[in-house]
């Protein structure tokens, strides 16, 4: 699965959150976040669905599958 970084970013920055506040509220270490976002690192099924619940996304849109954020709101 590819990952939009650009999704991950932009989500983290509407909620004006630094990489180092979100990587703690999700319970990573500082730099596997920075290195999802830098696109170093690929991220795991189970890590994309915990950011998508977090930010109460779709992984189709982390994902890039699409632009709507709530499938159900969607259809």
């Amino acid at each position: 699965m590819n990952i939009s970084v650009n999704r991950i970013r932009d989500l983290r920055e509407d909620r004006d959150l630094t990489q180092e506040q979100l990587a703690k509220m999700l319970g990573y270490h500082t730099t596997t976040y920075k290195r999802w976002e830098e696109n170093v690192h690929s991220i795991k099924l189970q890590d994309a669905l915990n950011i998508a619940e977090f930010y109460n996304v779709s992984l189709d849109y982390i994902a890039g599958r699409t632009n709507c954020k709530n499938v159900n709101k969607c259809r």
